[in-house]
């Protein structure tokens, strides 16, 4: 085993310093190499500090190859397509992108991307064929077939134009796509091109995710195949009654108007509609999906036999989620299998699983106040709990029906950790199946328990490798070890492991901190301190993992800063009533327990008291504007990112989420907007945006700016020309960084 690996599990173990709290004991090697110090330019430079980082992980449907997208070393963000051997080990490259299309991307695919947080060139997506024997590869809006056997990429004759959202129907006789807003499919037998929708255009799209699909419910497709490629079910939207705002999308050279249908907080979504569209008549009938228009449809799944079809149905205030099924030629006619409600709200998740061989589905349910899976039959009765206890489950992984293993990904051993654990169909004990202590993200062949497990840690970056229904590792993908040659190596014996601990928060519920101290830490001085945070639901910041995230702590970590870092309430993995704390006023139990966090480093003698500042981005930025507005002698400085700043200008289906109705809770919005607390704003503040973002509109900040413009405060603002919702682009984030730094050593130093 690697001596970088993580060698043993989490402990719990009592810290002397007050009984509210407690450490987290984590069993990790220290990193070794060289002492280079960081430097901002490297940050961001190629190639990547993390070395080979490779994504989009499969494993061919015969199981005989890992194929994954590999970056090159002279530019960090251009892909190129690889394989491995399963059998022998033997990894090369597959296609090399050059051989394929380059050129600008459609506006479509580019809001699609950002939305699928897929940043980069060269070859970002690829789908086997059911044979394993080809791949097909978008590019540039054109789609390339690859056969294996003779080594080449066919350019598809699918007409002119952009086409998006691509895929090879589940037996491999189809490729289907979006373009025009129209459903396409070429039959590759004979390339004979089929346009299955016609009224596509303008406010209309077919097969099409609307804006809050892809943001908010992790639905990027308005399309699926029935398993048999008989038909495909696919969505009808009407945009026409959401909101048309004129975008000012500003650039270094010109202001570009952009028209974009944005779902304002309590104003109008699509009109949503689901059809069944056969392949060989283009007859299409349509699913009745209720009397209630105003509704959301989050997921669309066929069953094995594929007369049957499943839809989650999502009531507007998302208290109410419904799974239903509907059978070919009843449309009509839908029934109810399950109903999940909430008074605050219902989260989605992607954990459901149709049997093939009996008339049972697993589903995924928070019924107990923790995310678990249960077995139902197919009349929606349970027929048992599969997993239980005090913890969350991530996803459902694998269900091996033929040796009766239902595998998946949670935080069975500690909330900082995802590993990779299984459970028998007919119940009984859960196994942990990965045993390294961090995070595992995994990826099942289609027929067998074999899987590649993608894990990372604190002291490992990415590293890929292949194993088998018990865990047992069959081979390396990519070990990506921190040795000499490494990219990270010159650096990585300066890296700095944090400690990890727990607070209370007021209402007793634990509170999950790291605390990063400085390179060369020496507990007889003081350290000013940047509080890194994000603080809204469905994520987390507090886990044992790698993150390119943290190479600019690192950086701070080298310039004499400490960082600390805290999931407030509302964070993931941590339960319902963990997470509902927050409903229907953000921004109050979050900054409440951000000062529990310094109210902590101020009982630390090594922390300088009066020099701490809060820095975040998104959410993040909204926090950090909350907390130095509503808590100025907590913090002496912040910087705000992208923030949303008036949950009014923010979309239905994550708004209305955790703040309800505008209507029916008129004073919560007002109160978790960030105006009412200008006032409360003293000094040190410095916000930056992104001047073309499309997700956090940049009005958010202009707001911010003119009021306290109009109160005659002082502050800095850096405004991007160009710049999406995450800032990408080496030259923004190398101007980013420094300025950062520059700010934080002014106000701190």
């Amino acid at each position: 085993m690697n001596n970088n690996w993580i060698r043993s599990a989490l402990m719990v173990v009592p810290m002397l310093v007050s009984t509210q709290v407690h450490s987290l004991s984590l069993s990790l090697t220290a990193p070794e190499g060289g002492k280079k110090p960081l430097t901002i330019e490297r940050l961001v430079a190629s190639p990547a500090l993390a070395g080979t980082s490779p994504r989009g992980l499969k494993l061919s449907p015969d199981g005989r190859r890992a194929t994954y997208l590999a970056p090159r070393k002279e530019n960090q963000h251009f892909y190129d397509l690889w394989q491995m051997d399963i059998t022998t080990g033997n990894k090369s490259l597959l296609l090399d992108a050059d051989k394929l299309a380059s050129g600008e991307l459609s506006d479509e695919e580019k809001a699609r991307r950002e939305r699928q947080r897929i940043y980069g060139q060269g070859i970002m997506e690829y789908y086997w064929s059911q044979d394993s024997q080809a791949i097909l590869i978008p590019a540039s809006g054109q789609l390339y077939y690859f056969s294996l056997a003779d080594n080449q990429a066919r350019l598809l004759p699918i007409g002119d134009g952009f086409a998006t959202d691509a895929r090879l129907s589940p037996k491999g006789h189809y490729v289907s796509f979006v373009r025009d807003q129209n459903l396409f499919v070429l039959e590759l037998a004979t390339n004979k091109l089929t346009q299955l929708t016609q009224d596509g255009g303008g406010a209309i799209k077919n097969a099409m995710a609307e804006f809050v699909a892809q943001e908010e419910m992790d639905r990027m497709t308005g399309y699926w195949w029935a398993p048999n490629e008989s038909a495909i079910a696919f969505t009808h939207v009407d945009e026409s009654g959401v909101e048309l705002v004129t975008r000012n999308e500003i650039y270094a050279d010109g202001i570009k108007l952009t028209k974009q249908r944005y779902p304002y907080a309590g104003k109008a979504n699509v009109d949503i509609a689901l059809g069944v569209v056969e392949i060989k008549n283009k007859k299409i009938a349509w699913v009745e999906l209720g009397k209630e228009k105003d509704i959301y449809l989050p997921r669309v799944k066929w069953l094995p036999d594929s007369q049957h079809l499943s839809y989650q149905w999502q009531s507007r205030d998302q208290q109410t989620l419904r799974l239903n099924v509907t059978e070919l030629g009843q449309l009509n006619k839908s029934k109810t299998l399950l109903t999940e409600t909430s008074d605050a709200w219902v989260n989605l998740n992607n954990s459901l699983k149709f049997l093939k061989g009996k008339e049972q589905f697993i589903w995924a349910s928070e019924r107990d106040g923790f995310n678990h899976l249960y077995l139902l039959n197919n009349q929606g009765k349970v027929i048992r709990q599969l997993t239980s206890g005090n913890w969350a489950v991530d996803e459902l992984e694998f269900v091996d029906e033929k040796n009766g293993w239902v595998y998946f990904t949670g935080r069975k051993d500690t909330a900082i950790e995802k590993r990779l654990y299984r459970v028998p169909l007919a119940g009984g004990d859960i196994q942990a199946v990965s045993k390294r202590s961090g995070m595992h993200s995994v990826v099942f062949a289609d027929s067998s328990p074999v899987y590649l497990d993608y894990f990372n840690s604190l002291n490992q970056p990415p590293q890929i490798s292949l194993h088998d229904e018990t865990g047992k590792k069959l081979n390396w993908v990519e070990a990506n070890s921190v040795v000499q040659g490494h990219p990270l190596y010159d650096y990585f014996g300066l890296w700095q492991l944090p400690e990890f601990g727990e607070l209370k928060a007021d209402d007793g519920q634990s509170l999950i901190y790291r605390l990063f101290k400085p390179a060369d830490f020496d507990p007889k001085k003081k350290y000013p301190v940047v509080v890194r945070v994000y603080g809204g639901p469905h994520a987390q910041l507090v886990v044992n993992s790698w993150s390119s995230h943290d190479y600019y702590t690192q950086y701070l970590l080298q310039q004499g800063y400490l960082v600390f870092q805290l999931d407030n309430r509302g964070s993931a993995h941590r339960g319902t009533e963990f997470e509902h704390v927050i409903y229907k006023k953000l921004g109050d139990a979050e900054v409440e327990d951000q000062k529990v966090g310094v109210d902590y480093l101020r009982s630390l003698p090594y922390v300088d008291a009066n020099n701490i500042a809060i820095y975040g981005h998104s959410y993040g930025g909204y926090m950090a504007l909350m907390s130095l507005f509503k808590a100025p002698n907590y913090f002496k400085a912040a910087i705000s990112g992208a923030p949303v700043t008036d949950w009014s200008l923010y979309d239905t289906h994550y708004t209305e989420r955790y703040l309800g109705h505008p209507e029916s809770n008129a004073k919560g919005y007002e109160a978790s907007s960030v105006m009412p607390y200008v006032k409360g704003y003293e000094s040190g503040l410095l916000m930056y945006h992104g001047m073309a973002d499309d997700n956090v509109l940049f009005e958010n900040s202009t707001k911010v700016y003119k009021a306290l413009q109009d109160e005659g405060k002082l502050f800095q603002m850096i405004d991007y020309p160009g710049s999406k919702h995450s800032m990408r682009g080496e030259k923004v984030k190398l101007h980013l960084y420094r300025s950062l730094t520059d700010f934080l050593d002014r106000q701190l130093k």
